[in-house]
Formats: structure tokens, C-alpha cells, sequence
């Protein structure tokens, strides 16, 4: 049973990923990582990662230090079921059945089977399918509600009528499963309001589902070198994986709306776009004046410095929205849409820009270009507010004290605690 009561709090946790996070080059791996690490110096955690193709296995020592037990299992995805009879006779959604390898469910099984525990602790959706039928209390932390973020990204694409007959067929299997995982979990972690929004009104009204915001490395995104590094001319970042849908929809819209209006109010204005692996489309808009698309970087802080303003144009919600907090806590200030910045409960025109039309957009970008002294009080404001809200410290604290109320000895399944 949890050894809660008395002088100690730990726990014997598995924790299970569905892959190595590291090096931190992705905002899922930052929030993976550090929410690894604040667990561990708590509680005792053996970690298991997968590793697709083998890839991160030479980073294991890197979790040696603060976990009790590190194991990386190598695997490779089998390849996508054909429709009929295959896919239409899974009840598994596609994208979860495509992690089901017959040799990760059986290693798994084994390192179960070889140890107690007293909870276990998933890393997405797809990582639950092996403890459906796990005595042990689940506990799924989520970096996006997957069914939200397909439903969002079918009403923006203009995906031909084959593939948006086979999504919808996905939908209603995800949609099942998503229920079964609630029925089981003992707690679901999600990073947003619009994430538990979500899941309470399309999954269970009352599903063990509480928000847990991203944090950010307040030490190492720090603003110690102060406004040296600025660019002298007016400079926007753009922040995020470039072959992530919503990071894409969102540059699609500041470009065929709003980019050529801010050139014309701030002329010379140069556009960062900083992250790995960028889909064709947001490589073209280098050949744009004044853009520029860097591809991965191995430091991205330079590029925050440099930067007079970081814009978050998102119009689809969900995910870590990581990007925020790390420019808040090295103090360039941030215009957002209130999508991008849900969750974070920051206040405009006081530790933010918010702004949710093109027109509005335009504004609040064009203001703090102009106005140094907003700029500043902005960039102070959002440091403050980063070392006392957001550190992983902080957003540690905030998880074991989750743990503590929904893991405490007697406390029952999801399926017995909530109403359905």
C-alpha cells in the first residue's frame, strides 16, 4: 500500500513512457523530464522508456542518478493495419493499436510482474492499453486530449471525403477507449482548462481529470544577461516543433493575415522561426524578407534574447504551451491568442498580450514594438511571474500533492470514486 502518514510520503511508482525524454528538444520532453525528476525526488521510480528504432538509448545514464531502476526497451512500430479486415476489426483507435508491439507488452508484463508497486504512472494515451487490467492505481499525465486535438485539426484541414470517412470511424473507437482509460485511471493529468473541459463533456462529466500546467527550468531560462542581446532591429520569435499541426496552423494564419500589416506598421521587422524539423511550408517562409527558419538549434535561449517580442498566433488548443513559459521566465515578452495561453491564468497587458482576431493580433504586436517601456514592464512582470508560478519546483510540489489526495489507502478505482 502507499506509505503515506507518518515521516515519509514515497511511493513505489513505475513511471512508463513511450519514449526517452532526452535531450530536451521537444516541449513534451521538458515536461516529461522535469515531472519525472520532481517524482523521483519524492518517490521511488523505476523508469521504463521505449526507444522507436532504438533511439535514445545512449541517454539512460542521464536518469540513473535520481531514479531507482532505468530500462530502455528498443522497438519499431509495426506497420499501419490495413482497413479491411484488420482496422475495422481492432477496437483499438489506429494510433494507439500502432503501439502495441507484441514484445514491449510482454516485457512490460514481466517488469510488473517482478516488482511491487504502489502506483503506475503512464505518459500518454497510447502507454495505458498495457494496465487496463492492472490491479495497481493508474495515473495517465497527458500532453494532449488526442481525440481534441484530431476533432480540432479535421474542422481545419481540408482532408478528401475517404479520409474523412476513415478518421471518423477512429473518432468513435478513440472515443471508447478514451472512456475505458477514464473508467480505469485513478488520475489523469492534463496541461489545460480546454483539455479538462474536454474530456468532462465528450468522455466522463466526472473523470478523475485534473490540470497540471506546463513549468519551466527557471535557471536555465534566465534573463542574467540582460537586454545586451537584443537585436537593434524590431525582432518577433516564433517557438515550437515545426512539424507539430498547430504550431503550422498557427504560422499559416500570421502569414496570410497579419504579416504583411505588421510590416508596413514596424518597417524592418525580422520573424524567428526557431525549432526542429520544419514541414516544406514553413521552410517557404524563409524566402520571405526579413524571416527567418532556423531548424533545430541546440540552444534555443540566444534566440529569445535576441527577440523584442515572441507571438503565438495558436488557434488550436491543447498541448504544453511550453513556449510561453519559457519566454516569460528569460523576459521577452509574449502576445498570444487567450487558446494559446489557456491555462496559465496570466493577466493582460500586465504579464501578456492577449489577442484572439487577426486585426487585434496585429495591434498587440505593433504596440510593445513601439513602446520600449511596455516592453519592459511586461519582461519584468513575466519573470516574476515564471520564478514564482512556474518553476518545476513549483509545479512538483502541485503534482505529489495530487498524488497525496487521489492515491491515499483506500481510496477506490475511477470506476467506483466517479459518477459516469
Amino acid at each position: 500500500m502507499p506509505r503515506f502518514g507518518g515521516d515519509s510520503t514515497e511511493m513505489r511508482i513505475l513511471v512508463v513512457y513511450p519514449y526517452v525524454p532526452y535531450p530536451l528538444d521537444r516541449g513534451t520532453c521538458h515536461r516529461t523530464f522535469h515531472l519525472l525528476k520532481e517524482l523521483a525526488a519524492v518517490h521511488e521510480v523505476a523508469f521504463v522508456a521505449l526507444a522507436e528504432k532504438g533511439e535514445g538509448t545512449e541517454h539512460a545514464d542521464v536518469f540513473r542518478p535520481f531514479c531507482r531502476s532505468v530500462e530502455i526497451i528498443p522497438f519499431v512500430h509495426p506497420p499501419w493495419a490495413r482497413l479491411f479486415p484488420n482496422r475495422l476489426l481492432d477496437p483499438l483507435p489506429s494510433n494507439v493499436a500502432h503501439w502495441n508491439v507484441p514484445h514491449v507488452r510482454i516485457r512490460l508484463r514481466e517488469i510488473r510482474q517482478a516488482g511491487e508497486y504502489d502506483a503506475i504512472h503512464v505518459c500518454d494515451l497510447v502507454m495505458a492499453q498495457f494496465f487496463l487490467n492492472d490491479s495497481a492505481p493508474l495515473i495517465v499525465d497527458r500532453s494532449r486530449v488526442d481525440l481534441q486535438f484530431q476533432l480540432a485539426e479535421h474542422s481545419r484541414m481540408n482532408f478528401p471525403l475517404r479520409t474523412r470517412l476513415l478518421r471518423c470511424e477512429g473518432y468513435a473507437k478513440l472515443l471508447f477507449y478514451e472512456r475505458k482509460v477514464a473508467d480505469r485511471a485513478r488520475l489523469e493529468i492534463v496541461c489545460g482548462p480546454d483539455d479538462e473541459a474536454f474530456l468532462r463533456r465528450w468522455v466522463r462529466r466526472a473523470a478523475p481529470v485534473e490540470v497540471l500546467v506546463n513549468g519551466v527550468d527557471v535557471d536555465y531560462f534566465s534573463a542574467t544577461q540582460g537586454s545586451s542581446e537584443r537585436d537593434p532591429q524590431p525582432t518577433l520569435i516564433f517557438c515550437g516543433t515545426m512539424d507539430y499541426n498547430p504550431n503550422i496552423d498557427a504560422l499559416r494564419w500570421y502569414f496570410a493575415q497579419m504579416h504583411d500589416a505588421v510590416q508596413q506598421a514596424i518597417p524592418g521587422v525580422q520573424v524567428l522561426i526557431v525549432g526542429k524539423a520544419p514541414v516544406p511550408e514553413v521552410l517557404a517562409y524563409a524566402a520571405k524578407p526579413g524571416v527567418t527558419v532556423t531548424g533545430g538549434v541546440p540552444d534555443v535561449r540566444p534566440y529569445y534574447r535576441r527577440a523584442w517580442m515572441q507571438m503565438v498566433p495558436l488557434r488550436i488548443g491543447g498541448g504544453t504551451r511550453l513556449k510561453i513559459v519559457e519566454s516569460l521566465a528569460i523576459g521577452t515578452p509574449v502576445v498570444s491568442t487567450r487558446i494559446g495561453a489557456q491555462g496559465l491564468d496570466l493577466e493582460h497587458d500586465r504579464e501578456i498580450l492577449l489577442a484572439d482576431d487577426a486585426a487585434s493580433f496585429i495591434a498587440e504586436i505593433v504596440r510593445p514594438l513601439r513602446d520600449e517601456p511596455l516592453r519592459a514592464r511586461l519582461a519584468i512582470a513575466g519573470m516574476e511571474t515564471a520564478r514564482r508560478r512556474f518553476s518545476w519546483k513549483t509545479i512538483g510540489q502541485k503534482l505529489n500533492a495530487l498524488y497525496r489526495a487521489r492515491l491515499s489507502p483506500g481510496l477506490p478505482v475511477a470506476s467506483q470514486l466517479h459518477e459516469t
